[in-house]
């Protein structure tokens, strides 16, 4: 029930003081933070609501937000915690309806759901646009020059399926192109960029293409991946692609220093690509995709990548799910889904196939089969399992850093990886990180004394624009010959070089977050699951971990863990797909 946390006495700072009533009582019971009663009053104020039943209405909407809802679910509800003394539900919902906060706008309430003002206007904002998108002409396209690039594209693997979904994409200006690791997502988008850029050189122009994703770990392996898919066109369709280079959706967007949620790019100065491709959109909040389809000309094509079974974004909203789910039955649909699986590694794609399809049983009986790629350690005391592997990784990740060998470092980096669901506790990264120090220092005989070491691996944890440096780009301290102890961290435009003081938004890797290592992938994986009553648990978080690995995955927990993962879903609150699904 108490999801948040448990009062340890009166004077717990995260208990509100000076305020009584309902809100004050569910904040008491670990249900609200202070900062969800706190937002409820001012508002209460400013619009003139002194109702203390319709204060838990807006400080349970906050939460809700904070919690990456865009909505409240009013029927759902109460099953936050079903043992408090809720209001009585049709007096209620009946203050709430007739409060002057609704009435002025600041609260909306629509079938059911409740919004604060700010995300209803995005979401209201996001559906007009696909709708505006899907709604005007279809571009022209020339039919002979399609056939012919169509022909020369199918150099390399290339399924039918993938080359239908390049043409699609052709003849629309909206795509949402879903489908699971190894579907060849990246396959279908170098293709894509071939054939809209002959349609261009027809018309006797140049196709300008602006790759991008949420974070520069997944900008840089979207570049990369397309790079080497290019390479086996002909010279002529790499010629009129050129080379496209892959950016953060913040860098695209034109950060700007005086306004966090806004960028340079707006409707008012949209965006010149005649292409934009955001991979790894499932991690794409709502307000992000609204100010993106704001500032994509409405004659630019937009083609959304991404696997609606990962994990949502970390803000507000569940997007690309929306777009799937919203889509559904429309013969209109901009969807396009992969399905066929073109990797080597069977037992880890049976594995993803049986947590998409939900059964706990398939589930442990993919992890049971002896296989070399999938690997299953059913224990609660997991230090002797992870001790081999993280310690040898690194003293790889050491070995490189002491030499100056940057490429070997950035190789054993991608190597292994061990991903927890917790940032705190006896399964979380920071435990994680300190043992494996520990560890290290036992190993080599050389204590750590101080944060930066030789061989530190470092995970950037928010953007920094003056260096150039993105949220969810990796590497490590090593040693130059002739500056001494620096920071490399690699990302879209390559190696950067940097003292380690300069860097400041940066944690420890020697275990990361699983939900920081989305747009990421390593050769092989170690997924740390926590006890089964974890409330981070989820089939979503389950899968996102299992597919970061190329090779290998080792999954060690307990069986309750495992079924608690599959039974639980990333239950998010929003009206998206159904607003999409009006016709």
């Amino acid at each position: 029930m108490t999801e948040l946390f448990e009062p340890v006495g009166d004077h717990d700072w995260r208990l509100v003081a000076g305020v009584s009533g309902l809100p004050a009582a569910f904040n008491a019971a670990g249900v609200l933070a202070a900062s969800d009663v706190h937002v409820a009053q001012r508002v209460g104020d400013l619009g003139g609501e002194p109702d203390a039943s319709v204060l838990l209405w807006v400080a349970l909407a906050v939460r809700a937000v904070r919690h990456g809802s865009v909505c409240l679910d009013l029927d759902t509800v109460a099953e936050l915690a079903p043992e408090l003394a809720w209001p009585e539900p049709a007096a209620w919902r009946a203050a709430l309806a007739a409060s002057p906060l609704v009435a002025a706008g600041a609260l909306r309430l629509e079938d059911g759901l409740l919004y604060l003002d700010r995300y209803h206007r995005l979401e209201t904002q996001v559906c007009d646009d696909l709708r505006a998108r899907t709604a005007q002409p279809a571009p022209e396209v020339d039919e002979a020059a399609l056939a012919a690039a169509v022909e020369r594209i199918r150099a390399g693997r290339l399924s039918d399926e993938q080359r239908a979904a390049a043409v699609r994409a052709v003849r629309q200006w909206t795509t949402v192109l879903t489908g699971g690791p190894g579907t060849g997502k990246t396959t279908t988008v170098a293709r894509l960029l071939a054939l809209l850029a002959d349609q261009a050189a027809a018309r006797g122009e140049r196709l300008s293409v602006a790759l991008t994703a949420p974070t520069g770990k997944a900008a840089a392996r979207l570049q990369e991946a397309v790079e080497q898919e290019l390479a086996v066109l002909a010279p002529e369709d790499r010629d009129r692609v050129g080379r496209v280079e892959a950016m953060t959706l913040h860098r695209l967007l034109g950060w700007r220093a005086d306004n966090t949620t806004r960028f340079r790019h707006d409707r008012g100065n949209r965006l010149k690509y005649d292409l934009v491709v955001v991979d790894e959109s499932s991690m794409v909040e709502l307000t992000m995709m609204a100010r993106l389809l704001e500032a994509v000309r409405p004659q630019a094509r937009l083609v959304l990548v991404g696997d609606p079974r990962q994990l949502t974004s970390v803000g507000a909203g569940a997007v690309l799910s929306d777009l799937v789910a919203g889509y559904d039955g429309d013969p209109a649909s901009p969807v396009v889904s992969l399905t066929e699986n073109f990797r080597s590694t069977e037992d880890i794609k049976a594995l993803a196939e049986a947590l998409r399809d939900g059964d706990a049983d398939e589930v442990l009986a993919a992890l049971r089969t002896p296989s070399a790629e999938v690997e299953y350690v059913e224990t609660d005391e997991p230090a002797g399992v992870l001790r081999a592997d993280c310690l040898a990784s690194a003293l790889a990740i050491r070995a490189a850093a002491e030499v100056d060998d940057r490429a070997g470092v950035v190789a054993a980096l991608d190597d292994h990886r061990l991903l927890c669901a917790h940032r705190e506790g006896p399964h979380g990264v920071r435990h994680w990180n300190r043992q494996v120090e520990h560890w290290l220092a036992e190993e080599t005989g050389q204590e750590i004394w101080s944060e930066w070491y030789v061989g530190r691996p470092v995970l950037v944890t928010s953007n920094d624009y003056a260096l150039e440096i993105y949220n969810g780009e990796t590497g490590a301290a090593v040693l130059s010959a002739t500056k001494g102890l620096r920071a490399v961290i690699s990302g879209s435009g390559g190696l950067h070089e940097f003292a380690p003081g300069r860097l400041d938004a940066v944690d420890t890797m020697h275990a990361m977050t699983i939900h920081k290592a989305q747009g990421s992938q390593a050769s092989r994986v170690t997924v740390l699951l926590p006890d089964a009553g974890s409330r981070l648990l989820t089939r979503e978080l389950f899968y996102t971990a299992v597919t970061r690995a190329q090779h290998h995955v080792r999954v060690v927990g307990t069986e309750a863990a495992v079924r608690a993962a599959v039974g639980t879903r990333a239950q998010r609150a929003t009206g998206l797909r159904q607003r999409l699904a009006v016709r």
